[in-house]
């Protein structure tokens, strides 16, 4: 029943997008769900169509589209989350950012005024039931197809086949065509080195977390840092509720650290909304009853966060200024990655019985020409997006330590946090301090001040 009509569906991708028209808004699959034959054959189109706005969350790679048109006039990029693709297409004026905060991308679609002409997702291949599953993310997927009027697959037998709560996966008889693509191997993501400031980091963080706590990891090097030091420790009974699955989980679930039993929601499973990481990643979640995919306005919901005792979440930032407000996104005015769902966990965690939110980042950055600066700034730089407003932070962490600001004055805060920076610039951030009157030190002397800090 199901495979005739497969079969009357499938069409091969420059034939499936003929549907686009000039002027649509078509979206396409989040992460590793991004379309790759699709937006190839679309891209094709360049020079015919015009005024295509396109629609994508974290494409890996860069999408051929924006590619083929770097002018706007046939297609006019933008992404919710930018991958380093997007962000080498806004730096040259080829990507729009839209700004979101995850738990409600669902929401957008839903409930929104948005409008989506054709919706374009790599998939699994389809199953004796009619279903193709979503894989790798579930996120706001579901949404975007059933906002859209035209439903267009691309099945990669390479995709995992990933179980969910709900959303992970669409019917044929929601598929108006079905493309077999290519099989394009799936994007791993590359492995960041590890620093003795990232273990500096973990060590810190990873002292915060008891026994049945229920983790919520961002990306980057410090994860896996986090994740071998966990997975070497005593700790127990962990639980995971997260937005994105990195390696780090099945590093500690291997060893024995996970077990989810002592989570409020989802008792016994990983829950998350996507997955992003290695082959090993993409293996472990295949058909692993031990996981759970979930829609992000379920996954990133602050109350299911909160609801979860012990919640921790551990997410990076570019820069934090000593008003203890959280940029993530962007340097000045370029745009780096995207809000995500850091407000979502920072706040649900706190609000978790004896949860934590950490924010984490390296003390000083340096440039291409070898400056060093400090990434604890007496006030954010122009143009640079505030990610986290100062009242939603609880800890920022460096290689220095943990400062907490939960329910401190300005000046509590001022100090806190040049008490975690890089001592070659605690005297300048102090002076900044009290041009901005925020610094209660200046009332003894500087040195005796810096010394108790550095102490």
């Amino acid at each position: 029943m199901y495979r005739s009509e497969y079969g009357r569906k499938c069409v091969d991708a420059a034939t499936a997008v003929k549907q686009v028209k000039s002027g649509d808004w078509v979206d396409y699959g989040n992460f590793l769900c991004s379309p790759v034959d699709l937006d190839e054959a679309l891209a094709h189109r360049a020079g015919e169509l015009e005024a295509v706005k396109v629609r994508g969350v974290g494409y890996p790679g860069i999408p051929k589209v924006a590619l083929a048109d770097p002018s706007g006039r046939s297609f006019n990029y933008n992404s919710f989350h930018f991958s380093g693709g997007e962000r080498y297409l806004h730096d040259r004026g080829g990507c729009s950012y839209i700004p979101v905060l995850y738990h409600e991308g669902n929401q957008i679609y839903d409930d929104g005024d948005l409008t989506t002409d054709v919706f374009m997702v790599q998939v699994a291949p389809m199953d004796d039931a009619g279903f193709f599953n979503f894989g790798i993310a579930n996120s706001c997927q579901y949404s975007q197809l059933r906002k859209a009027k035209t439903v267009i697959v691309e099945v990669n037998d390479n995709m995992p086949v990933c179980y969910g709560g709900y959303g992970e996966a669409v019917h044929i008889s929601e598929v108006d065509y079905v493309v077999q693509g290519t099989n394009t191997e799936l994007v791993s993501l590359p492995r960041t080195p590890i620093s003795d400031v990232d273990r500096a980091i973990a060590r810190h963080v990873v002292e915060q977390i008891e026994d049945g706590s229920c983790l919520q990891l961002g990306i980057g090097s410090l994860p896996n840092v986090i994740g071998k030091m966990i997975a070497d420790s005593d700790i127990k009974n962990l639980g995971v509720h997260t937005e994105m699955l990195v390696d780090a989980y099945v590093d500690m679930y291997r060893a024995g650290r996970i077990s989810n039993m002592e989570k409020a929601d989802n008792p016994g499973k990983m829950v998350y909304t996507f997955a992003l990481g290695s082959e090993k990643l993409y293996e472990f979640i295949h058909r692993n009853p031990a996981c759970a995919s979930y829609p992000v306005g379920y996954v990133n919901d602050l109350h299911r966060i909160a609801a979860n005792p012990r919640a921790v979440s551990i997410n990076n930032a570019v820069e934090v200024d000593l008003y203890g407000q959280v940029c993530s996104e962007s340097s000045g005015f370029r745009q780096i990655s995207g809000t995500g769902g850091q407000f979502d966990f920072a706040y649900g965690s706190y609000h978790s019985k004896g949860g934590k939110a950490f924010i984490c980042l390296a003390s000083t950055k340096t440039d291409r020409d070898g400056a060093v600066t400090s990434r604890l700034r007496p006030f954010v730089d122009h143009g640079t997006i505030v990610t986290l407003p100062r009242s939603a932070v609880q800890y920022v962490v460096t290689e220095y330590g943990v400062a907490s600001l939960k329910g401190k004055s300005t000046w509590q805060r001022a100090e806190a946090l040049i008490g975690i920076a890089h001592p070659d610039f605690r005297e300048g951030l102090m002076r900044e301090a009290e041009k901005m009157n925020i610094w209660r030190g200046a009332l003894v002397p500087r040195a005796d001040v810096a010394m108790s800090l550095a102490g």
